[in-house]
């Protein structure tokens, strides 16, 4: 976590409990007491009306609040609409990261804007169609964070399956299937796969670095490069794109 968000959801803390000690904010923030102990001294440095002291806890005196952010409609609108279309398409871990967002957002803007988020029109229904994956998309987004190799067996478009080991560098979302876009080291090259024809996921220990040739800019220099693995792999049942 980035001290600026650290700092933003102590006075967070702050602002909904009456007395907030230093071990309680440590452990909900995973950081060490001692973190907690500078952070507060910093924030009371900077005007923060905190009062309190190390071993009994923290109060925030009342009238104090965080500047009101403003928003234009559009923005609410957009904010609302991608954190609803997440929740509803993406994996429960960011879906939850998604509701997060929007209480935050919530918590400092004016009344009027967060009367206008909550009647936000624009909706991401959950009755829909996506392809089944056998495996949480959270652990690849890891992978993809860490820079994990990871291995998996794959069927292609026409149904014979082999073993990958690839780095994994992106995903996409193209209704109904997810993809994966990877350095592939069985193929020496780039390759897009389909998340629900994945089976025996694995993260594995070996990290990969960043090669000249091999990364995600690479992979995105080259003309249509998504489009033309997604339409390979839709249409092309007589020469899989694998």
């Amino acid at each position: 976590m980035r001290r600026a968000d650290r700092l933003f959801e102590i006075i967070q803390h702050l602002r909904r409990r009456k007395l907030a000690r230093a071990a309680d904010l440590a452990e909900s923030l995973e950081v060490s007491e001692r973190t907690i102990y500078r952070d507060i001294r910093d924030l009371m440095a900077s005007g923060v009306p905190i009062e309190g002291e190390a071993g009994v806890g923290y109060v925030l005196r009342d009238g104090f609040d965080l500047p009101p952010l403003m928003f234009k409609e559009e923005e609410i609108e957009a904010l609302v609409l991608g954190a609803r279309i997440v929740r509803t398409w993406a994996d429960c871990e960011l879906a939850e990261a998604a509701s997060n967002v929007i209480a935050k957002v919530e918590a400092v803007v004016p009344e009027r804007l967060r009367t206008y988020m909550a009647g936000t029109a624009l909706l991401a229904l959950s009755d829909h169609f996506v392809e089944p994956i056998a495996f949480d998309i959270a652990e690849l987004r890891h992978s993809i964070r860490n820079r994990n190799k990871v291995s998996f067996g794959y069927r292609d478009a026409i149904g014979d399956i082999s073993e990958r080991t690839v780095r994994p560098l992106s995903l996409a979302f193209f209704g109904p299937s997810w993809c994966l876009a990877a350095w592939c080291e069985l193929r020496d090259d780039f390759r897009t796969f389909r998340l629900d024809r994945m089976s025996d996921f694995a993260i594995l220990d070996e990290h990969f670095k960043q090669e000249r040739g091999k990364s995600l800019n690479d992979f995105l220099k080259r003309p249509d490069t998504w489009t033309a693995g997604i339409i390979a792999q839709r249409n092309r049942r007589s020469q899989a794109a694998e």
